[in-house]
């Protein structure tokens, strides 16, 4: 049986960490929304956000979802992608409810095929905040500073309402092909 998710504890250190993050430029965030107008489903996601556009983030993440895809996935992609920096603080009640990445609107012959949640922050930064995965019970540590994780965009899952301090990550999507 294939596995749903693909994981890697702590990949990234800490300089690699600090060269994303450098990214980032705090007077740019925004707050983030969902795929809807829906003014009631804006209130499953509290969080900030910026776009990452720099071409080597794209293919640093590039090698960890081939490497997925190779040994677990065997979905049709290509390298095409969308990045985001997420902010969620407790102070502004952070969190993302249950959701999936795939987006069915507006995609011209391609569809989200991957989703890559790269851990930035250090554990002790913040407490709640966990990423689940709303069908799979998994006792896996996802809070290590560092921790990728890999899923197909299908799959719901969330961020926990953060009940102390701020929550960073990377998120990015993979796409493909439409799914047929």
């Amino acid at each position: 049986m294939r596995e749903q998710f693909y994981v890697l504890q702590s990949a990234l250190n800490i300089k690699q960490i600090n060269k994303i993050l450098d990214l980032v430029d705090n007077n740019s965030l925004f707050d983030a929304t969902v795929f809807s107008k829906n003014k009631s489903i804006q209130k499953k996601r509290s969080s900030k956000i910026c776009w990452i556009t720099e071409n080597w983030v794209k293919e640093f993440l590039w090698n960890y979802i081939l490497e997925a895809n190779e040994k677990i996935f065997h979905v049709e992609l290509n390298n095409k992608s969308e990045i985001q920096f997420t902010e969620y603080r407790s102070d502004e009640g952070g969190k993302y409810d249950w959701h999936h990445d795939v987006n069915w609107n507006g995609q011209e012959g391609f569809d989200r095929k991957l989703s890559i949640s790269i851990q930035l922050s250090h554990e002790n930064e913040y407490k709640g905040g966990f990423f689940e995965f709303e069908d799979i019970k998994t006792s896996m540590d996802f809070k290590s500073q560092g921790t990728i994780i890999i899923f197909p965009s299908y799959l719901r899952h969330r961020v926990s309402k953060v009940t102390a301090g701020t929550r960073r990550s990377l998120v990015a999507w993979f796409y493909g092909p439409n799914w047929k």
